[in-house]
């Protein structure tokens, strides 16, 4: 019987050293110091941060710099050119050409290209239809008739771009839709492991004053001293269990840290003062409200969607354009010229002085034409199949999340009242225990379903936000 209390004395020195220790434990690694105040931060004030300072929301902003910068290099395909070619040559002292030739060049949208220059040759063995000694003027346009009338390499680049330009935004969204779930629920993992901590706290407190008050009272003879023990292993496992929640709290507050930094290059850590909200205020803050009809019709606009949308824009251009390439090609150029009299390239000008040409070639089978039309289309239809295929799945994942969302808040709404009823019970038994017509063994019972019923809730709570989340990320509604 001594050795039984000494060890019961033994174990309340023990726990008296040991509780300081775990609650001093209880911390994150901080740059700042601990202080005596804590500092809740809630779930919208993180996803702030996040949105703001995570070096992937910086990413993200880069994605429409390259749509930005692809547009401008696909315009660089109309800019107007000047061109310039001189060629001369001496032999035993006689110069037996120079030819010299410059001017303009103006692409257009519509195919047309506008020339202009001025072409000056002369020497003693030159070609006589080149000699334009007193120097020529020219002008022209040249215009496709057959093959790139309607679409060309140029502007099919440049509506290409164009779409690219609108697919890096869609590209932009899906990368933040990613970082914001991913850090969601590394928050709401981290409000499990607080609130199941609080839990655990709370349990080891009980745990203790109920040690003390059984030791006491079998110090006088009031109880048999196997409630002592059986109080003593109940003090144990209550502590046991708090050291794993400390743990796993730490644990979830690093990986919390993953999403926290500064400016997007300066990485930082939870203060140890810094906690979430407790899951009872969480029950009363109104949440988002979705329908599944609204849940639908938002998987619509989803920007892996909308990808796959410029995709086959994107395609179908393609498919134009080889359309375009089984045709002849057939070009007219015409260019009036005039000769520079008196240094006045307009004095001798006439209507009846030109020169024009045309270009014509055509393959006899188009078949890599054919070939490469039949490949485009073919592309079109696996993409649409990916597509139908995509979108049923970001739906049927949208359900999924809309319906665990809609359960859950079902059953919290019923389970806050189950955990109610617990603690009744416990406050009921642990009343007839004073009384003495109870037992430790049926209030450690009850106290055991009052903690696993809390943490039932807390759990439910927390996969509701999570289920949230996943609505969010499926639809792509993260704001």
């Amino acid at each position: 019987m001594l050795n039984l209390l000494a060890d019961c004395f033994t174990r309340k020195a023990s726990f008296a050293m040991t509780l300081p220790m775990i609650l001093l434990s209880m911390t994150f690694y901080s740059a700042k110091s601990q202080t005596d105040t804590t500092t809740v931060f809630s779930f919208e004030q993180f996803m702030e941060r996040v949105k703001i300072h995570h070096p992937l929301a910086f990413q993200a902003a880069l994605q429409t710099e390259k749509g930005r910068a692809a547009v401008l290099n696909a315009r660089g395909a109309f800019d107007p050119k000047v061109f310039g070619d001189v060629s001369q040559k001496y032999f035993d002292d006689n110069q037996y050409y120079s030819l010299v030739n410059g001017g303009l060049k103006i692409p257009t949208w519509f195919g047309v290209e506008v020339k202009a220059g001025y072409e000056e040759n002369h020497g003693l063995y030159l070609n006589p239809e080149n000699n334009t000694a007193s120097g020529l003027w020219y002008a022209g346009i040249s215009v496709p008739i057959g093959q790139g009338l309607f679409i060309d390499e140029r502007r099919a680049a440049l509506r290409q771009a164009q779409l690219y330009q609108q697919a890096t935004e869609a590209e932009r969204e899906l990368l933040l839709n990613e970082l914001f779930y991913e850090a969601a629920n590394a928050y709401w993992n981290w409000f499990l492991k607080y609130n199941n901590l609080l839990v655990y706290q709370n349990a080891l407190t009980l745990a203790s004053v109920r040690f003390t008050a059984i030791k006491q009272s079998s110090l006088l003879g009031d109880r048999p001293a196997i409630d002592t023990l059986e109080a003593s292993i109940q003090l144990q496992m209550r502590q046991l269990s708090l050291q794993q929640g400390i743990l796993d709290f730490q644990n979830a507050g690093l990986q919390l840290s993953v999403y926290l930094w500064m400016n997007g290059s300066i990485p930082l850590e939870l203060d140890s003062a810094t906690e979430p909200e407790a899951y009872r205020n969480a029950l009363k803050t109104e949440r988002q409200q979705f329908s599944l009809a609204q849940v639908e019709a938002l998987v619509d606009s989803h920007p892996k969607l909308q990808l796959y949308n410029f995709k086959l824009a994107h395609l179908d251009i393609e498919r134009r354009l080889k359309m375009e390439n089984m045709k002849p090609v057939l070009n007219l150029n015409y260019n009036p010229i005039n000769e520079v009299v008196n240094g006045n390239p307009f004095t001798e000008y006439s209507i009846y002085n030109y020169k024009w040409g045309a270009q014509f070639s055509m393959p006899l089978f188009l078949r890599k034409e054919r070939g490469a039309l039949q490949m485009t289309k073919l592309y079109i239809r696996e993409t649409e199949f990916t597509r139908s295929e995509e979108s049923l799945a970001l739906l049927n994942t949208a359900k999924s999340y809309w319906n665990e969302w809609n359960t859950t808040g079902a059953q919290i709404e019923l389970y806050a009242k189950t955990v109610e009823d617990f603690r009744k019970l416990l406050d009921a038994e642990q009343t007839l225990l004073n009384a003495g017509e109870s037992s430790l063994f049926l209030v450690n019972s009850r106290e055991t379903s009052y903690i696993n019923a809390q943490m039932t809730l807390i759990d439910l709570v927390a996969k509701r936000e999570k289920a949230e989340a996943g609505i969010l990320y499926s639809t792509a509604s993260f704001r």
